[in-house]
């Protein structure tokens, strides 16, 4: 009798190894887990090139770093930069519009090779994609109504602030400020539209680009120029794209050598900023 009963048991065990060969052989998945290292071959240089074109995440309501003009073109900051990178790889460009709070999506869905959406680093982003080195530098400001306006942080006690989600405003007062209420919107353009219908008191946000909002809307105050530690705009790749990564190390490092990123100031920010930014306030040299 035991003597069936171990023979029962190896044929079971038989056929529940032929069932997993069998499954391993039809769902390849299972058999091979996928790496983020495999993931981003897709995304290599040697594919990118290969395939012919680069897929870059964008804003397309930001300006003056990513956003349509009146002749329908895609333009700004940003869009220099991605347009140079293209170039200097060979390649041809596609731009995938993001929003602040589906840019690592974007990345580790395949939807594009490279994050050039106004990308704050912080240590959080830093596990879960990788950075290049920084182009410009940034931190978080307010603005509000030039009739009721905000010009310190204890003025937002129990008020509405409006903030993009995904934004380092964001997540700067949901850790150091529990105190004001967020309204949190998913594009900027909907978060500028909630600040002029009147959603909240103000509106927080990187101080660039409300210094560029101001100038066309001034009926509102930068009050609150920096608030929270200054911070970092880089250019993202999926985690583990060693390759893509580090030639766009190199990217910036040549493009600040040829002082792509002042030129590129001169004729892309400079015309809609006010007075009281410089480039020395945005751009990076010597990285």
């Amino acid at each position: 009798m035991e003597g069936f009963q171990m023979n029962r048991k190896s044929k079971s065990w038989v056929l529940l190894l032929t069932v997993v060969a069998a499954l391993a052989l039809i769902f390849p998945a299972f058999a091979k887990p996928t790496t983020a290292n495999a993931a981003s071959n897709d995304s290599s240089v040697s594919a990118i090139k290969k395939r012919g074109t680069i897929k870059i995440a964008v804003f397309q309501d930001l300006p003056p770093y990513g956003w349509v003009n009146k002749k329908g073109k895609l333009t700004g900051y940003d869009l220099a930069l991605a347009r140079q990178v293209a170039k200097d790889l060979g390649v041809k460009t596609k731009f995938v519009q993001v929003n602040a709070n589906n840019r690592v999506d974007a990345l580790n869905s395949n939807k594009v090779d490279i994050v050039l959406a106004n990308f704050t680093v912080t240590d959080e982003r830093k596990q879960v994609v990788d950075f290049a080195k920084p182009y410009m530098k940034v931190s978080v400001g307010v603005i509000s109504p030039k009739s009721k306006p905000i010009t310190k942080v204890s003025q937002l006690k129990g008020k509405d602030l409006i903030v993009t989600k995904g934004t380092t405003a964001e997540n700067y007062f949901t850790a150091q400020q529990k105190d004001v209420n967020l309204q949190k919107y998913d594009s900027k353009t909907q978060q500028f539209n909630a600040l002029k219908n009147g959603r909240g008191v103000a509106l927080a946000d990187d101080n660039s680009y409300l210094y560029a909002w101001v100038k066309n809307n001034p009926k509102y105050t930068v009050g609150i120029k920096s608030i929270g530690p200054k911070q970092y705009i880089a250019p993202a790749v999926k985690k583990g794209n060693k390759s893509l990564l580090t030639w766009t190390n190199k990217e910036i490092t040549k493009l600040n050598k040829a002082k792509f990123f002042e030129k590129s100031y001169n004729s892309q920010l400079k015309p809609y900023f006010g007075s009281e930014v410089k480039a020395s306030d945005i751009i990076i040299t010597n990285k």
